[in-house]
């Protein structure tokens, strides 16, 4: 298990347990209201067509579904995937109740896992950050350039660097984007800062530097807002 999945592991397993709806609900300040209003729906609002007409999407880090659900309820034929088996438990559960037909499956898209047929959309609702180690991230960006049509489009929402963000006992490194946080000596990635270890727990990226990237990975950056800079939507180039 790499470094990152026990995170993701034991959050969806407390967030099924607990009978809650999505990953913001684990955090006060940033708990959602309801299953439905998850984490970047106005955006999906703004950028995606009402209606959608069978439009293919393949979502990756789905966690719960609500995204997927979402755009299911809209007439888009969705596949979603995410690394927990306990979130797409939840996700199927929650798309039955409601009657929508969503393809959801558990896949690691950091190993280059995807849809099997490229897709008008490719969609990442906050799954970016998380996704650490220049490998893995070009592992996915590169899957999301194959995965597209040659007119489809990546949308992706992404936390990004807040000028000013307190990131109390953890560090931030500015030249890479990288989080750092307390860990034990044997961690994947870690290292020795001081007289502390810490491993890479998040990517935080500047608008410039996250547009460099994904132009890195043949993703044109076609529109770029939100207060950070973390809305994003890219044509797929070449």
């Amino acid at each position: 298990m790499k470094y990152y999945e026990k995170e993701h592991f034991d959050a969806y397993a407390r967030i099924r347990a607990e009978g809650l709806d999505q990953w913001n609900d684990l955090h006060d300040e940033d708990s959602a209201q309801g299953y439905d209003r998850f984490a970047a729906r106005d955006f999906l609002e703004r950028q995606l067509p009402e209606q959608g007409g069978g439009r293919t999407v393949f979502e990756y880090g789905c966690g719960t579904g609500g995204a997927a659900c979402f755009m299911a309820s809209r007439g888009y034929s969705v596949h979603a995937m995410d690394l927990v088996p306990d979130a797409i438990h939840i996700a199927r559960d929650r798309s039955a109740d409601r009657g929508l037909d969503v393809l959801f499956e558990v896949g690691d898209i950091c190993r280059g896992a995807g849809p099997r047929q490229p897709v008008d959309y490719v969609v990442d609702c906050f799954c970016l950050q998380s996704i650490v180690a220049d490998q893995d991230r070009a592992t996915v960006l590169d899957g999301v350039h194959r995965s597209l049509k040659q007119d489809g489009l990546y949308v992706l929402a992404t936390a990004m660097f807040e000028p000013g963000r307190d990131y109390g006992a953890d560090r931030y490194d500015p030249e890479t984007g990288i989080v750092w946080t307390h860990s034990s000596r044997g961690t994947e990635g870690a290292r020795q800062l001081g007289q502390t270890w810490f491993a890479p727990v998040r990517r935080h990226l500047s608008p410039t530097s996250l547009r460099l990237e994904l132009r890195q990975h043949g993703l044109d950056v076609i529109a770029q807002t939100g207060e950070f800079g973390g809305e994003v939507v890219c044509r797929k180039l070449g």
